[in-house]
This record gives C-alpha cells, sequence and structure tokens, in this order.
C-alpha cells in the first residue's frame, strides 16, 4: 500500500471553508446532473448544425448516458488507487476539457467521441461529490450535507432544458457544453486548494481488467446497434446481426465471468435479494420509460409543433417544479411507512399523466403541454425516493455501496436504451401512419378545390396537403409513444409488489 501524502487523520473543515468547500462540490454534482439534460432540447439545432437527422442526434445524449454508466462501477477502484480528492478534481479538469472539445466538434462523428470522453469523466463526479459531502461535514450536519447535494441533484434536470434553449436560440448550440468550461476549471482550482488536506489514503488494488472488458463490449455492442438499427433496416443487416451476436455473447460471458470473479467490477451477487432486484427492475422501467419521454417531448415540439427551443426547454423543465416541493414530504414518508405504497401511486401517476398526455393534438397551446407536465412531477419523488431507501434496506450492509453503484448504473442505461428505441419506434410509426393516411387524404379532391379557391396554385396546394398530413402522422405517433410510455409505466408500478416488505430503513447516503 502506498499512501497520499499526509498520512494522518484530515483535519476537519471549518466555518466559511467547510460551506465554501460544500458549494464547490454541489457546483460539480450540478454541472454532471445538468449535463444529461441540457442536451434534449437542443437535438434538433445539433442535427441542423451538423446537417444530420433528428434521430442521429440522439447519439449525442445516448453516448454520454452509457459512458457514464460505464464509470460508475469503476469509481470505487479509482477512488482507492487515486485518492477520492484527487478523482473528483482529475474528472472536473477532464470534464471541463471535453466540453471544450464537444462544442468545437465538426462533425457527428467527432461530437460523439468527444461526449463518450465527457460520460466518462463525468462519471465519478456524482458519488465523488456525495463522498466528499460526507466527508467534510461533521456527523450531526449529516443532514445538511444530504440535503444539499439531493437538492441540486433535484434542480439540475429542471435547469437543463431551459438552459440549453436559451443557450441554443439566443447563442448556439456549442455553448450547452462551453458553459461548463468556466464552471469546472473555477471549481477545479478551489475544489484543490480547499480539499487536498481530506484526501484519503490511496490502495493498489487489482481491477476486474476482463470483467470491465466485457462489459464494455456488450453494452456498446446492444447500444450501437439500437442507435443503427433503424438506419440499417434491422436484422436484414450484416452488421446488426453481428452487434446483435457480440451484445448476446457478451452478456453471457459478462454473467459467467462476475458470478465467479473474486472481486468483480460489477458485484452481481446482490441480485440474489429480492427486495433489490425487483427495486431494480421497477426503477429501470420507469427512469426508461421517464426519460424516453422526456427526450420525445422537446423533439416534437420544436420540430412539428412550432415551438423554439426556448419554448421547449420551459415546457419540459415544467416536470421537476412540483418534484423539487415534494421531495421533502416523500423522504419523511419513505423512513415512517413502507414504501412499496409510495412507489406505487409515484409511478402509477406517471403513467396516469402520460396516458392522458397520448390524447395530444396539433392545435394544443403551449399550457396544454405544460399542466400535465407540471403535475407529472408530483410523481417523480414517490417512486425515486422510496424506491432507493427499499433497494438499500434488501441487501446486507457491506454490499451497500456496490448494490447504489449497481443501481445507479442499471438507470443510467436504461434511459440510454429507452432513447434509442422511443426515437426509432417514433420514427416507424410515423412512416407507417404516414401510408396509413396517405389512402384516405382527400379521396373526394374536396380539400384541393378549396386551398385552390383560396389562391393557391397547384404545386402550393399540393405542398400544403403533405404538410397536413406529415403533421397529423407525427401527431399519431408521438400518441403512440406516449401510450406505450404510459403501458410501460403501469407494468413498473405492479413490479414492485414483487419486493417483500422491508424490515429497516436504510441509511441511503452511499446511493446516487
Amino acid at each position: 500500500m502506498s499512501s497520499s501524502p499526509s498520512s494522518t487523520a484530515p483535519q476537519p473543515l471549518q466555518g466559511n471553508t467547510l460551506w465554501l468547500a460544500a458549494l464547490v462540490l454541489a457546483a460539480a454534482n450540478f454541472v454532471a446532473v445538468l449535463d444529461t439534460t441540457i442536451a434534449n432540447v437542443s437535438v434538433p439545432n445539433i442535427a441542423g448544425g451538423l446537417a444530420i437527422s433528428s434521430s442521429q442526434g440522439t447519439y449525442v445524449i445516448t453516448s454520454y448516458a452509457v459512458a457514464e454508466a460505464i464509470t460508475v462501477p469503476l469509481t470505487g477502484w479509482l477512488a482507492a488507487r487515486l485518492g477520492t480528492v484527487r478523482l473528483f478534481i482529475g474528472s472536473m479538469v477532464l470534464f471541463g476539457l471535453f466540453s471544450l472539445l464537444c462544442g468545437m466538434a465538426g462533425s457527428l462523428e467527432t461530437l460523439v467521441l468527444f461526449r463518450v470522453l465527457q460520460g466518462l469523466a463525468g462519471g465519478p463526479l456524482m458519488p465523488m461529490s456525495q463522498t466528499l459531502l460526507l466527508r467534510i461535514f461533521p456527523k450531526e450536519k449529516t443532514g445538511a450535507a444530504i440535503g444539499l447535494w439531493s437538492m441540486t441533484t433535484l434542480i439540475a434536470p429542471i435547469m437543463g432544458p431551459i438552459l440549453g434553449g436559451v443557450l441554443c436560440d439566443q447563442v448556439s448550440w456549442p455553448w450547452i457544453f462551453w458553459i461548463n468550461v468556466p464552471i469546472t476549471m473555477l471549481c477545479g482550482y478551489a475544489g484543490w486548494q480547499l480539499l487536498k488536506s481530506q484526501e484519503s489514503l490511496r490502495e493498489k488494488i487489482r481491477v476486474d481488467a476482463v470483467g470491465l472488458g466485457l462489459l464494455v463490449v456488450w453494452v456498446a455492442a446492444l447500444q450501437i446497434m439500437l442507435d443503427e438499427g433503424k438506419n440499417l433496416d434491422w436484422f436484414n443487416s450484416v452488421e446488426i446481426i453481428a452487434l446483435a451476436v457480440t451484445a448476446a455473447v457478451g452478456f453471457a460471458a459478462f454473467l459467467i465471468w462476475e458470478m465467479t470473479e473474486r472481486n468483480p467490477v460489477v458485484n452481481l451477487r446482490v441480485f440474489r435479494h429480492r427486495g433489490y432486484w425487483a427495486s431494480v427492475l421497477t426503477i429501470s422501467l420507469a427512469f426508461g420509460s421517464f426519460f424516453g419521454a422526456t427526450v420525445l417531448t422537446p423533439q416534437w415540439l420544436q420540430s412539428y409543433m412550432g415551438y423554439t427551443a426556448t419554448e421547449a426547454g420551459h415546457a419540459t423543465a415544467m416536470s421537476g417544479i412540483l418534484a423539487v416541493l415534494v421531495a421533502p414530504l416523500v423522504a419523511q414518508l419513505s423512513t415512517r411507512v413502507d414504501p412499496r405504497p409510495l412507489v406505487f401511486m409515484g409511478v402509477m401517476w406517471l403513467g396516469g399523466v402520460t396516458l392522458y398526455r397520448s390524447f395530444s393534438t396539433t392545435d394544443m397551446g403551449f399550457w396544454q403541454v405544460a399542466l400535465p407536465l407540471l403535475f407529472q412531477g408530483v410523481g417523480m419523488p414517490f417512486f425515486f425516493v422510496p424506491l432507493t431507501g427499499l433497494a438499500m434496506a434488501s441487501v446486507e450492509p457491506q454490499e451497500m455501496a456496490a448494490a447504489a453503484g449497481l443501481m445507479s448504473f442499471m438507470r443510467t442505461l436504461s434511459g440510454a436504451f429507452a432513447t434509442s428505441l422511443v426515437t426509432t419506434a417514433w420514427d416507424d410509426k410515423a412512416s407507417y401512419n404516414h401510408a396509413d393516411l396517405v389512402g384516405s387524404l382527400d379521396s373526394t379532391g374536396s380539400t384541393l378545390r378549396t386551398l385552390r379557391d383560396s389562391g393557391l396554385s397547384i404545386d402550393a396546394a399540393t405542398a400544403q396537403l403533405g404538410q397536413m398530413l406529415q403533421s397529423q402522422s407525427i401527431m399519431l405517433a408521438t400518441n403512440q409513444i406516449f401510450w406505450l410510455t404510459g403501458l410501460s409505466f403501469v407494468v413498473a408500478a405492479c413490479a414492485i409488489w414483487l419486493a417483500p416488505r422491508p424490515t429497516r430503513v436504510a441509511d441511503t447516503s452511499q446511493a446516487h
């Protein structure tokens, strides 16, 4: 074992120094969470700027999410090898550097590459910011530390769509990445000055390189297959078949290796607890449904409802307002009552609102779009907060860190997979609806005659009919996706009853 420069116990921070360090850690968490949503409303602008389709533009979201998810299981090993403070500061600086390069990218390929690197750098920021907050705060102020960390986790997803929309409309899409640079560099410098005395001991721990390699192979193969399937005509393509086989074989090999490895990169043994695997199944289905609908909404609003990026950002961010207000109440309830009914009600509420949204029309106003999203926010804390507590209460105390990391991995991965599935299904259903509607469009010719009588030329009248057809095809496809997403929420809500009633309340401070 080799120790860090200071082998004595770190002295606790006091007064203004403590709160300055807390603000730096909270800002780091804020930036990491912000980047999971800031690109959602920016996809049409990025697609236009790089001359690609909107479905290809979603690679910017999925590549970041997958890379971030892969880094999570490695965080504990990296912290042991490098030290928690070095890992935190290094991740922060690299996150800023790759953000700079993302904004400078001139093609989809380079942007996706830098987003992958940004995700790899950003993965440790959330768990490390939480770990260091708990380390620097005295035991009696632990509640304040968790409250500060949780507040940035809740507020960042609200600010992401708004900030992304404003930057795209007022400046240009690269600024959604460049805005990270001054924040990360300032936090990196200030964080080192304030926290270097809190560095942990370093240990030479062997990493499960085979398990990590298999994890990267099957996750990357599956994600690329989902992203490229529509473009390559799915299983009529040799590449898609090869990716599917690689993902299946890689996943099987990963399971076998991790179950037999003494120090696995992902501790799959925690799935032996019924409460844990039921919680992970619920959160994967529910978060995937939520994230898929969240990615689809701004694309639909900007591309087919005439919204600017700013307006789409304001509408999308509505879902976070009531979530922030309700979260403290849910946190209190989840420690006093059986969390399963809370989770069931919360996820069913999300499903009900999403099913209500499946009756949208092309002539809806802003508030008809935004109000359901506002009330949807009520259900979010009811599903997320008690579910985390239930999962952690289902495992042994010494397994909590591994269980929290694996749960975060599955949640993030489900969001990436759902984004690919939703955007692919949206395009496919729009094409099907277009073909279905074209046969019944103005079969008598009366609409075309009315347009001609209004002074339009035959070409202009035909073009307007085509635009109406495309608009209705997309609207039907959007409603169909919302309907399927709503049903997925219902399945997720029912899945929570597979978990037994918890016998204890867990300390969720290690969850992220």
